[in-house]
């Protein structure tokens, strides 16, 4: 009898968790149809492969982007999500639980395609092979990057995922406990490599190619780097020669500034600047479910949209260091301030914005707040004022620079801060709401966004951060100044070197890469820790070193309880330092 195939193949942490196995639309297919047809065959299979890819994109999102320094939320949430942004980390987040299952579903989905097909029958066929391979080494990646911890921390006893490729022929079996993070890397990289080896055919950047896969393997080199002080110059320079070969194949151009500040408007199809992303449709989405889309915590758009994330005190100040963006009056300096749309009242009002300390009743600095001063003018000079517990006070504005107006005062608490003079911007709670539109308003479809793996701009910074770890500042900086130039023309880094390298790398990867996930992850696979000194209801004073356990999340306990079940262990992470 011939064995059937489910086509959307489940593990056992998906199949054994109480989750039924899922089947393709087209139900099943025997394994000897898909064999005696495989090209048409691997269409449908890989379509499903694509398609669960989409659902997966949401969680990686929020795992990667929310426990970063680039978002605040504006309370405390019952959603698990919060977890990441508090670093409260559980075993039983029910997304978490989503995002392993998800990945393991791809994983599970692109090894049968690759086990039961054989190569060389076309170049077609094998085209759609390297796009499995393609899938599976994406997956193993994003799921190492978030349970393992970063590549520089003793990476040959330090625990991965566990590698299962493809359907067990007996869900009941005993299965292999996870494998180190080195191991992981490795599999991803034989799977990228591979990839790269099949792949001739590009069909566009919402498949997998050639360049997808080199773009993939610069980022998981770069990951394996080590840190600026002490780099790995063998994967260093791996990550610089992928990264050059992306930019050198001349199939992707940086788009100009005009076109990039509305990089979130065009479909993947209509970008030049997108190597990879995963293409979402407005027919997936009916009724509300624009809501639960990831631009719809960031913003209210088009009726759709929860609107309680916003851009983060830090990320504004990054946005204005080169001159204050003024949005306003129309005035972007940084191109990437373009994806930030304060939310200002219909009353105009006048106020002195900025960013104070906050006090508990002992007079401790505990968090920081946001406030905005009506403002007024009396005798040629500039005050704001305030009322608190009944008492008026009044601020004498200091210029520092009057012509962006950027002002000084002389706090209540005897602080001296430098804030704006602006428009009033709704609250949301106590703070200023600040949307975030890059993940929102493709196709001018409220919160429609089809998430971007690789992009070109990445790849520049990528070359940037291995040269710098190679020694050759000419080259990073060249590489470096290409990306921040485009934003802001005309204010490359006049100088890189040793000294400034990690800090002025790491600031533009910030700015550029924002809300793409990927900035939790860059701050600790360099050593770096991560501070959040800015107004929210996260611990503001806490510092997050790299080595600190809940820089990674740990081990969904229902794929620990599957385990379990069959007599097999799958270890969990560490929970404490």
């Amino acid at each position: 009898m011939k064995k059937i195939l489910y086509i959307i193949a489940t593990i056992v942490a998906i199949g054994l968790s109480g989750c039924d196995i899922d089947r393709m639309p087209h139900g099943q297919m025997a394994s000897g149809e898909i064999t005696k047809d495989p090209q048409s065959n691997l269409t449908a299979l890989l379509n499903g492969a694509y398609a669960q890819m989409k659902s997966w994109s949401d969680v990686m999102h929020r795992c990667g982007e929310y426990a970063g320094d680039n978002i605040m939320i504006r309370g405390t949430s019952t959603d698990a999500f919060y977890e990441f942004i508090s670093f409260s980390r559980t075993a039983n987040n029910y997304r978490l639980t989503n995002f392993w299952n998800s990945s393991y579903k791809a994983i599970a989905q692109s090894s049968n395609i690759i086990n039961m097909i054989e190569e060389g029958q076309s170049t077609e066929v094998d085209n759609q092979l390297g796009e499995a391979y393609y899938i599976r080494g994406m997956m193993y990646f994003y799921l190492v990057r978030a349970y393992g911890r970063p590549y520089y921390q003793s990476p040959e006893t330090n625990l991965g995922v566990p590698i299962v490729n493809g359907t067990p022929e007996n869900v009941f079996q005993k299965y292999p406990d996870r494998a180190t993070v080195a191991e992981t890397y490795k599999q991803v990289i034989n799977d990228l490599k591979k990839a790269i080896s099949l792949l001739s055919i590009d069909k566009g950047n919402i498949y997998a190619s050639q360049n997808a896969a080199k773009a993939l393997l610069s980022r998981v080199y770069l990951y394996m780097s080590g840190t600026y002080d002490n780099p790995n110059t063998e994967y260093a320079q791996l990550a610089l020669q992928y990264a050059d070969e992306v930019i050198k194949s001349g199939k992707y151009s940086l788009l100009p500034r005009e076109d990039f500040m509305k990089y979130n408007t065009f479909t993947p199809e209509n970008n030049d600047e997108t190597i990879f992303a995963i293409r979402r449709l407005a027919s997936e989405f009916s009724g509300w479910d624009h809501y639960y889309g990831v631009g719809g915590m960031y913003a209210y758009i088009g009726g759709m949209g929860w609107g309680e994330m916003y851009a983060s005190a830090k990320y504004i100040a990054l946005l204005d260091e080169t001159g204050r963006n003024d949005w306003l009056n129309g005035k972007i300096v940084d191109a990437r301030a373009a994806f930030i749309e304060p939310q200002y009242t219909s009353d105009a009002k006048k106020v002195f914005r900025f960013v104070h300390n906050s006090y508990d009743k002992n007079g401790n600095h505990t968090n920081f707040n946001y406030a905005q001063l009506p403002l007024e003018e009396s005798g040629g000079q500039l005050f704001c004022n305030e009322e608190r517990n009944g008492e008026k006070k009044q601020y004498l504005l200091t210029p520092v620079d009057a012509s962006q107006g950027i002002y000084s005062i002389t706090y209540s608490d005897g602080t001296i801060y430098t804030g704006v003079t602006d428009n009033f911007i709704a609250l949301n709670r106590v703070y200023p709401m600040f949307y975030i539109t890059k993940c929102s308003r493709e196709g001018e479809e409220s919160h429609l966004h089809s998430p971007v793996i690789s992009r070109l701009g990445e790849i520049y910074l990528n070359k940037a951060e291995a040269a710098a770890k190679l020694g050759d500042y000419t080259a990073a900086l060249q590489a470096l100044n290409t990306v921040r130039e485009r934003s802001l023309p005309g204010e490359g880094y006049a100088v890189l070197t040793k000294d400034n390298a990690g800090k002025l790398i790491d600031k533009e990867r910030q700015l550029e890469l924002a809300f793409q996930a990927e900035r939790s992850y860059d701050v600790f696979r360099n050593g770096d820790s991560l501070e959040r000194k800015y107004p929210g209801p996260h611990k503001a004073m806490e510092i997050i070193p790299a080595t600190d356990y809940r820089v990674i999340y740990f081990i969904p306990s229902d794929a620990i309880d599957v385990y379990n079940s069959t007599g097999s262990t799958l270890t969990q992470n560490p929970t404490s330092n």
